[in-house]
């Protein structure tokens, strides 16, 4: 179960003029619709046993957005991972994800990342989804709602925001990839088929092959060989420019595996490809420190 507290409390300052009305208040509810049917017999349940886990609400600039955050029940100071959500945002996968890491111990936070723009768990097209919710949604935005959520979670959740991962999914692997080169304080991090390079708008006004040189923390990415969207080709340019830099970060790739070969409630899950990544991450996480 989640614990309470004084919202009121928790939020900062902000005046009556600078706050907004969220969109998105509460957390979807099982699996985004654009996901369904789900595949149920590798679709993976992580209980919450010897966990606090549940919904929480998070204090951000303007208000404050809902996210799940799952920590081990007993102790304090854990280390911390920040879960960035898919394109569908942060439905039943990801929260299990948090629960996995919290059985690890992990205190694990994921924030959602579009509460002003939408509620994407409700919409069946993809297309739908990145035109209307997605496609509006800063990077400028997202970095500091993430630096929210570990102030936040420092506070509440008996974090030790000085040993602070983050790990991400589809479009949170490129986030990963911005926040490693956004927070001077972060140790690592883990981007699972997040793309490198791409369109750039007012939005998105940069893509991570553009920061090698400038990640202040370490980031292995995890990426399928038969990902149609994110190109070989592309996943060199961006080994090169880290082996031009001396950056430690690594690219993984699985040579059979699709895009969301780690997503078990889906047809692109990849059982051995998902559960050596897995690991790889933590040890990734262990090696720098989280």
């Amino acid at each position: 179960m989640a614990v309470s507290w004084d919202l009121k409390s928790l939020l900062p300052d902000i005046p009556p003029e600078h706050r907004r009305d969220f969109l998105v208040n509460k957390l979807a509810v099982g699996f985004a619709l654009a996901v369904r049917p789900i595949v149920a017999q590798t679709t993976i349940t992580t209980d919450a046993n010897g966990l606090t886990a549940g919904e929480v609400k998070i204090p951000v600039k303007d208000g404050a957005i809902p996210g799940y955050r799952a920590c081990p029940a007993k102790g304090r100071l854990f280390p911390m991972v920040l879960v960035v959500q898919e394109i569908f945002g942060v439905h039943e996968h990801i929260k299990d994800l948090c629960r996995r890491l919290a059985h690890s111990g992990y205190c694990a936070v994921a924030p959602e990342l579009y509460a002003r723009q939408g509620d994407v768990s409700k919409i069946s097209d993809i297309q739908e989804i990145v035109g209307t919710v997605v496609s509006k949604v800063p990077d400028e935005q997202v970095m500091s709602d993430l630096d929210a959520t570990v102030a936040w979670a420092g506070k509440s959740s008996h974090a030790d925001t000085t040993r602070v991962a983050i790990t991400g999914f589809c479009w949170g692997g490129r986030i990963v990839w911005l926040y490693a080169a956004h927070n001077p304080n972060l140790k690592a991090g883990a981007a699972w088929y997040g793309r490198v390079e791409g369109d750039k708008n007012a939005m998105t006004p940069r893509n991570p092959l553009d920061l090698a040189g400038g990640f202040k923390a370490p980031v292995i990415g995890f990426y399928g060989g038969k990902d149609a969207g994110i190109t070989q080709e592309s996943l060199e340019k961006m080994r090169i420019a880290l082996k031009v830099v001396g950056d430690p970060s690594q690219i993984n790739v699985y040579p059979e595996a699709q895009h969301g070969f780690n997503a078990d409630y889906r047809p692109s899950y990849d059982k051995a490809a998902a559960t050596d990544a897995w690991k790889k991450m933590l040890d990734w996480f262990k090696k720098y420190g989280v």
